[in-house]
């Protein structure tokens, strides 16, 4: 399904019958109704950074719902989509944090490939109404997903934005990973807390202090 390792850490989810019914209610939703991303993104995250290579996890809420942003990465959108507030004010703590001066377009391809898991806890949405999916099933995956990375030998950094990625921080227990909590970069809370948090020298300090290659956070070409 992934075509890399996820497929062989989640096979007990995607093989029980719970989800397999969980998936057709969202095949019947593509069918009959307007959802992003596109159906072969869904699971963009996972494909892009295999379990192996996962050393920071980046917890969003649901994908973009307006038409040609999504496309199955947290904060991400796509090359020629105009970059969306939230992701302004990533940019922003970036170039404060790093001195990096961040690219035009709104495509974090780049991070997912270098072990950046760009994880929404909702996969999917319906057209302009935002967390039309929360509920629906997915966080059961995506709780698992986190679980499943928590039980990892190497150490991961989980970067927790806001309340609702501040739930998962119960799931995250083993002590040998480093969880980055602040406000989320949304342009109603940047300024309580998100601006100034250094998420991304926190990370790469961490990184480098556990022997792990950091992340060349710089998306420009």
């Amino acid at each position: 399904m992934l075509n890399n390792d996820w497929d062989d850490v989640l096979k007990i989810v995607f093989e029980s019958p719970g989800f397999k019914k969980f998936y057709h209610i969202v095949e019947e939703e593509y069918q009959h109704k307007n959802i992003f991303p596109p159906k072969d993104y869904i699971f963009n995250a996972l494909k892009l950074t295999p379990y192996k290579n996962v050393k920071v996890v980046i917890v969003g809420q649901d994908p973009y719902h307006g038409v040609g942003e999504a496309h199955g990465l947290s904060f991400s959108v796509q090359k020629g989509i105009k970059v969306p507030p939230s992701l302004k004010n990533i940019y922003k703590e970036l170039e404060n944090d790093l001195g990096i001066t961040p690219p035009e377009y709104g495509d974090l391809t780049k991070w997912a490939e270098q072990g950046v898991l760009l994880l929404n806890a909702v996969l999917t949405v319906e057209k302009d109404k935002p967390a039309s999916h929360r509920n629906l099933g997915w966080e059961r995956l995506t709780d698992y997903i986190i679980k499943v990375l928590n039980v990892k030998k190497e150490p991961v950094v989980f970067i927790l934005w806001g309340n609702f990625a501040k739930e998962k921080k119960g799931l995250i227990t083993n002590p040998i990973h480093y969880i980055i909590t602040s406000p989320h970069p949304s342009p109603f809370s940047a300024s309580n807390g998100f601006f100034g948090s250094k998420p991304f020298s926190k990370t790469n300090a961490f990184l480098i202090k556990n022997h792990l290659e950091p992340i060349n956070w710089d998306l420009k070409e």
